[in-house]
């Protein structure tokens, strides 16, 4: 007999049998694992579902997850998050002061008048006038990002004005956060300081509430569509009252910081417009009032959901002008009625289009001519 090179003969040799035990089919692995009728544990169900799938599909449809962020990754970004936000707003008081500072020191001129053109020579020092101290805080009316339609209202209005306005305005925010804990602190330390060029500030202008009550938490206080209803029938009031009472209760304590710390301030509100809701959102953000309405089953038709925000925005306004009546050195700029009743207008639902910044700018500047005729261009 033939010897292999080991010296061990040719002869095949019966294959050992493993120790390792025979691995069930999963359909006979779950059958052991669970009974065949009656009830079963969480465990055997899930086992039973296991068995159901092949294995194959279910490797197939798993997708490659990343492993979840550590909390110590989490706080990093937040912290991270927390300091491009600071860096933002310490940019912009910089930026604020040291424009603010040559104004004051030089006197300012109103736009499009060159103090370097000869032919103006002797205009410059009859149209000077003391820049007004402006401060701003709001949300995106005041705040659109710059990449879009070149911003907000805030943007356009310091040049109308020709004076800067120092921006610590947030798109997205909401009154409940600006006048928390920690906004109600910046807020505060920026009217007992002043101006960072000198001097208290002149008029504090104020964009909020808008956010407070759109979005989805809307759907808490629009009620199921009714055909036989009016728009304001369609408004759940005991609830919609109680979210306009949460932003009255910010807006009250703003007239209080501004009374204590900075009294001679003015205060200077906004009512926002009739928004439309046609689920038109931007960036992935929104849209705030289409998914309301769908959820509520209001007709396609967009004209019974204009109503509805019409309705819920004059509720809002009424509210604005019962608090300013009672105060002083406030005042409330009505604009809604301002844009027409068309998508061309708007840029989404909540915002409007650049020409419709361009006039509620212009709609500021005018009520801060006539407030403060001589400091203004």
């Amino acid at each position: 007999m033939a010897k292999t090179p080991s010296g061990r003969s040719g002869k095949s040799r019966k294959p050992s049998r493993s120790n390792k035990p025979v691995a069930k089919p999963r359909a006979a692995a779950a059958k052991a694992a669970a009974p065949a009728t009656g009830p079963v544990t969480l465990a055997e169900a899930q086992a039973l579902a296991r068995a159901k799938q092949p294995a194959l599909a279910m490797r197939a449809k798993r997708p490659k997850i990343a492993p979840p962020p550590s909390p110590v990754e989490i706080a990093d970004e937040r912290r991270q998050h927390e300091r491009s936000r600071r860096a933002e707003r310490e940019r912009r008081i910089r930026d604020y002061k040291a424009t603010m500072t040559i104004m004051k020191k030089r006197g300012a001129l109103p736009p499009g008048l060159r103090s370097g053109r000869k032919s103006t020579a002797a205009a410059p020092k009859a149209a000077a006038f003391v820049p007004l101290q402006v401060v701003a805080e709001g949300d995106s009316w005041f705040d659109y990002p710059p990449f879009f339609l070149a911003g907000g209202i805030v943007r356009r209005l310091q040049s109308k004005l020709g004076v800067p306005i120092l921006d610590l305005s947030d798109a997205g925010d909401e009154v409940r956060f600006m006048l928390g804990v920690e906004q109600r602190g910046l807020l505060a330390k920026h009217l007992a300081d002043g101006c960072p060029a000198g001097g208290p500030w002149d008029a504090l202008l104020f964009s909020g509430g808008g956010n407070d009550i759109v979005g989805d938490p809307m759907a808490l206080w629009i009620k199921d569509w009714d055909p036989a209803l009016p728009p304001k029938a369609q408004i759940d009031q005991p609830r919609f009252d109680a979210a306009v009472t949460l932003v009255r209760a910010g807006y009250q304590d703003l007239i209080a910081l501004r009374d204590n710390l900075s009294p001679n301030t003015h205060l200077i509100f906004h009512t926002y417009d009739f928004a439309i809701p046609d689920g038109r959102g931007v960036c992935g953000f929104g849209p705030w009032l289409e998914p309301t309405f769908k959820l509520r089953k209001f007709p396609a038709a967009i004209a019974q959901r204009q109503a509805v925000v019409r309705e819920m925005l004059l509720q809002f306004t009424a509210m604005l002008e019962a608090l300013a009546a009672t105060s002083d050195k406030v005042t409330v700029i009505n604009t809604q009625g301002t844009l027409p009743a068309e998508a061309g207008a708007w840029h989404n639902e909540l915002h409007p289009s650049k020409s419709g910044y361009n006039t509620f700018a212009s709609i500021f500047q005018q009520k801060l001519k006539a407030l403060f005729p001589n400091r203004v261009a």
